[in-house]
């Protein structure tokens, strides 16, 4: 018996975000609901930097068990398979539109959508919706963080993979280890400075070709490479490659502060249980800051208010890019962070009793299969 078809569709909008939601997706799909996965997406480039064994230059290739092809605009012939995952409205190319308005027996048509922890998605979780040249039902699927939303990517085997990483003890400094992978943001240098002058030693790992004008900003021209350490005072900063997402998630386990963005750093920060720091992707009008401050409501509700209190003044003066107050901000937010730990652990045990994205979508698919 021939397995099941999911085609999943990417156009990249937010740097790696996209491509790596879609990418964490797909993967799973296939190794863990044996489904017969193809990855199509116009910019190869962008995945090949978060999956080494993605060669850019190819637009038919087969990785980790998902067949990976590029959007390309000619006329192909295409079979409607079983599932369709539109990622983040990014539409589906003409001839899969024909496909499917041909087809005698519709894909089940997921349009998956960004997530966010503001309170209407739980009312448009699920909604369908009837696509209006074609006819056929599309359904919306919301990532979120309550019971009524489609929940987050969670591999079956992630929470014990990064407990027994974890467990290792393989810490070998007193240094606080901070990941930095964050969007341009113009108080970074006098963040920076706070942690050179910070009575603790700082320890920062940065992923190649981010923050750099930053750090071109604060070391007036001489930007750290990768495997040449910047030391200034207390701190020491290391440029590191891109890493496929495995090794990424293991980055984030070491560190005990993680500066992440967009989504899908976002919740495999949440994943690693340790002290984080977000930054939306930015967008006109501070449109952004709604989606920031009702994720701190939901986040911080079990926490005492001086706590809350510290988190949300310094994620304000980070997203902000507040470079007068990000100093003062961040030591009220390092002296929280015994107490984020605990917080930290706890918020991913909640996280974890929610329904999974993606077994989720497949059960639902199933179920009108």
């Amino acid at each position: 018996m021939s397995r099941r078809r999911a085609d999943v569709f990417c156009r990249v909008v937010d740097n790696y975000g996209d491509a790596g939601v879609c990418w964490r997706l797909s993967r799973q799909f296939a190794s863990e609901h044996a489904l017969d996965v193809t990855l199509w997406i116009e910019r190869v480039a962008t995945l090949a930097r978060i999956e080494p064994a993605i060669d850019p230059q190819r637009d038919m290739q087969s990785v980790a068990g998902v067949n990976v092809r590029r959007i390309v605009d000619r006329d192909a012939h295409v079979s409607v398979p079983e599932i369709v995952v539109e990622a983040f409205g990014c539409g589906l190319p003409a001839r899969h539109l024909d496909a499917i308005a041909r087809s005698a027996r519709p894909p089940v048509w997921f349009n998956l959508e960004y997530l966010s922890a503001e309170p209407w998605v739980d009312s448009a979780h699920g909604l369908a919706s009837v696509h209006p040249q074609l006819g056929v039902t599309r359904f919306f699927w919301f990532p979120g963080f309550t019971p009524k939303t489609g929940g987050l990517i969670r591999e079956r085997r992630l929470l014990n993979a990064r407990d027994a990483w974890r467990a290792r003890d393989a810490r070998s400094s007193d240094a606080l280890r901070v990941l930095l992978f964050c969007y341009p943001n113009r108080a970074l240098p006098a963040l920076f400075d706070a942690w050179a002058e910070s009575d603790r030693a700082v320890r920062c790992t940065i992923p190649e070709a981010v923050a750099t004008a930053a750090l071109d900003r604060w070391l007036g021209g001489d930007v750290p490479h990768v495997g040449a350490p910047i030391v200034r005072a207390h701190l020491t900063i290391d440029i590191v490659p891109f890493v496929a997402q495995d090794a990424f998630d293991r980055m984030l386990w070491d560190a005990d502060v993680n500066f992440v963005r967009g989504e899908d750093s976002f919740v495999r920060g949440q994943w690693a249980a340790r002290p984080f720091v977000w930054q939306p992707y930015p967008q006109a009008e501070n449109a952004h800051r709604a989606k920031l401050d009702a994720f701190l409501t939901r986040h911080l509700t079990t926490l005492d208010a001086s706590l809350a209190r510290a988190v949300k003044t310094f994620w304000h003066a980070f997203n902000s890019e507040d470079a007068q107050t990000i100093a003062g901000a961040w030591r009220d937010f390092e002296a929280a962070l015994p107490a984020l730990e605990a917080h930290a652990e706890h918020w991913s045990r909640q996280l974890a009793m929610l329904p999974e994205l993606g077994t989720g979508m497949i059960d639902f698919a199933r179920l009108r299969l």
